[in-house]
This record gives structure tokens, C-alpha cells and sequence, in this order.
């Protein structure tokens, strides 16, 4: 049996339901590095929401883990020397490990393993960096971070890249074809599912909770009131669409919170809520008819996948890098935030894309599992 080191730098939603499948679901033996020390593991103050976030689903069973001390003056995953390790190498080593996979690079001591481990195990890499934020032409900043990266990956002789966009990303820094193992960002489709439709009763008592009609259309988001998410793009659009069926639930918390409440102050056809946490995310998504993200930069955008799993057709910036992969003309649209207002309005406003089906619903999303990932692992690791 093959021992695989997953070194990650925290406990998150989307990658503990699948390290449980890889520990139960391959001949595998997997230890996963949690780098950020055992404090990741607890409730934390996020400061783009504002306040303290613990997750309320279980991010550590189903799979053996281990928390390395973290000697940063200043831990977290939110710069490069948040995370240092003085011992993870040697912990690996000690534990025996076969393959090293090393889920991004930007961290202290993630970038040291990746070196330390090249030539000595296989090295495995995943990380979800696009081009779609790099500006054009050329740039010295922009030319020297091109040989650092491709220096960087030189280090690695697998990479898990997740769709289209990330893909050309390790191609414009050298790795070659037979080095790139394609292994889509994905999410637990079956939480987000509702066989026995219990899902769409709360979600049909939760729309009227909100006074929102039957016939009425509800666009959706939720995430991170920042700029970056480019929530101003959809005060514009509701200034255009002036019409009483058209509904905004705006889903979050975050440093524009104010701001935008004070855009929509006298607009009644704006409702907010603060965070939701991940149990509640299922029933969310099935009291909109759109669950729209009009990003200015976004690696992927998960919640994409999470709003086709619950049958919520998705309109997205074409600045998030999954949409490429998880959009098609019949499960929503793709948009160019700065271009593409009025394209936005008049999709919205189609009658074949504007009819609720809430209660009828069935996933949207297609070919984005965590059983793909599991067959990209699985045959890798049996070519060792």
C-alpha cells in the first residue's frame, strides 16, 4: 500500500469530504499535514466577513491528519511567512511517505517541501492559479514572476490542475502534457442533492419567510461583500430592471456591507441576510432562480458548483475560472462584468430562462465530482 503526505495548509469545506474518499476509497494510506498549526481547526475572526467563522460541518473525519507547530510570528494563510514548519519535513519523512502532495505553493515551508522532496519522493502539486488576472504586454514584474514560477514547478513531477484556465496557467510555466493530471475542482454533490425533497420544502418556506411571490425571480448572491466580488455591479442592474417581479437576496457580510445597504436603502425589492454556514447553503440556493457572481477575479468560484448541484441555473463573470468549464447555455450564462450589463438584463428577462421550478429541480452540474478525483489518483499512484 502506497503512503500518500497531503500537505495542506488548514481544515476547509471542500477538501475534507474528499480526503475521506481518498482514505476509504483507494488502496492508499493517506496522512494529511495540516501546516497552520491546530488553531486552524477552531473558530476564527475572518476579516473580508468581519466576524468569526466556524464552519458547522465536520472538516476532520473520515481521515487521518496531523497538525505541525507553526512558528510564524503572524500565522495564517494569508501571506508566505504565515506558515513555517521547522519540523514538516522530517515529520513526513518519519511517517514514510511515498508520494508528497503539496496543495498550493505560496507558504514558507509548502515551498520548501516541494524542494526538499524533489528527487527523493514524487512530488504531487494542486493549486487553482488562472492567468485571467495578469495584465497584458510585457513587464519586468510580470517577466520575473514568469521564471520564478516555472523554476518553482520544476520542482514537481505531477500537477492536479482543475479546468481550462488553470491548465494554460501550467502550461505558460513549463509543465508539459505528460506531467498534467486532470482532476476537476469539485464539491460534495450528494450534501448539496435532495432525494427525499425535505431541501425544497425549507426552501419553499424560507422564499415566502422573505416575502418573495411565487412568480416572482430571484437572483442570489452570497459570498464576501469585497471589491474583488464586485457586488456594485448588480445595483446597476437593478436599476435597469425596474420591474416589481425581479428580486435580490444578497447573502453575506464584508467591508462594502454598509455601502451597499445604503445603495438599496429604499429599494424593497432588496433583501440581505447576514453569513450563512454551509448546512444552510443547500436550501439557499433553491429559493433563487439565478445565482448570479459578477466577480472581477476569481480563481474558480466553488459556489458555482454548488448552485448547479442544487439546480439553480448560474449567471458568472467570465473573471472566475471555472466558469468556462461548469457553464453552458442550458444551465446558465457567462458574462463580462465591465461589457456585458445589458446582455445580463435581457438573459434575465427571457422568458424561457425566467420561470421558477422550484420543486423540480434536478442538478445542473455535470462531470464535476470528487469521483473524478479519485480515478486521477488512483491511476497515478499505480504507476509508481
Amino acid at each position: 500500500m502506497k503512503k500518500l503526505a497531503i500537505v495542506s495548509s488548514h481544515p476547509i469545506q471542500y477538501n475534507a469530504p474528499l480526503f475521506a474518499l481518498i482514505a476509504n476509497e483507494t488502496d492508499t494510506e493517506i496522512m494529511v499535514f495540516y501546516t497552520w498549526g491546530e488553531s486552524s481547526s477552531s473558530a476564527k475572526y475572518d476579516p473580508d466577513f468581519g466576524k468569526v467563522i466556524a464552519w458547522d460541518i465536520p472538516l476532520l473525519d473520515g481521515y487521518n491528519y496531523t497538525f505541525i507547530n507553526n512558528t510564524s510570528k503572524d500565522p495564517g494563510s494569508h501571506h508566505f511567512k504565515g506558515i513555517i514548519n521547522p519540523t514538516l519535513n522530517q515529520e513526513i519523512q518519519a511517517w514514510g511517505a511515498d508520494i508528497v502532495w503539496i496543495w498550493g505553493w505560496a507558504f514558507d515551508s509548502h515551498l520548501k517541501a516541494i524542494r526538499y522532496f524533489k528527487g527523493k519522493k514524487e512530488v504531487w502539486f494542486r493549486g487553482d492559479s488562472t492567468l485571467l488576472d495578469e495584465p497584458n504586454g510585457f513587464s519586468i514584474k510580470k517577466f520575473a514572476r514568469r521564471i520564478f514560477l516555472s523554476w518553482v514547478y520544476l520542482h514537481v513531477d505531477k500537477v492536479f490542475y482543475v479546468g481550462t484556465h488553470n491548465k494554460a496557467y501550467y502550461k505558460k510555466h513549463r509543465i508539459n502534457d505528460k506531467q498534467l493530471i486532470y482532476a476537476p475542482h469539485a464539491i460534495d454533490n450528494h450534501r448539496f442533492s435532495d432525494s427525499d425533497g425535505e431541501i425544497t420544502i425549507k426552501a419553499i418556506e424560507w422564499r415566502k419567510e422573505l416575502g418573495f411571490q411565487d412568480d416572482d425571480i430571484v437572483l442570489l448572491f452570497a459570498g464576501k461583500f469585497e471589491p474583488r466580488k464586485n457586488p456594485f455591479f448588480l445595483t446597476e442592474l437593478m436599476k435597469i430592471i425596474e420591474s416589481d417581479y425581479l428580486k435580490l437576496l444578497m447573502v453575506g457580510n464584508g467591508p462594502l456591507e454598509n455601502e451597499l445597504k445604503n445603495e438599496f436603502s429604499n429599494n424593497n425589492r432588496v433583501k440581505f441576510l447576514n453569513f450563512q454556514n454551509q448546512s444552510q447553503m443547500p436550501i439557499l440556493y433553491r429559493i433563487a432562480d439565478f445565482y448570479i457572481l459578477p466577480s472581477v477575479s476569481e480563481t474558480w468560484g466553488l459556489a458555482i458548483n454548488e448552485a448547479l448541484a442544487s439546480g439553480t441555473k448560474v449567471i458568472a463573470s467570465s473573471f472566475c475560472g471555472g466558469a468556462i468549464d461548469l457553464i453552458n447555455k442550458d444551465n446558465g450564462m457567462i458574462f463580462n462584468p465591465k461589457l456585458d450589463l445589458m446582455k445580463v438584463c435581457k438573459f434575465i428577462n427571457q422568458k424561457e430562462n425566467n420561470i421558477n421550478t422550484l420543486g423540480k429541480r434536478a442538478s445542473l452540474l455535470v462531470g464535476h465530482s470528487y469521483d473524478k478525483i479519485i480515478e486521477s489518483v488512483r491511476k497515478n499512484y499505480k504507476h509508481l
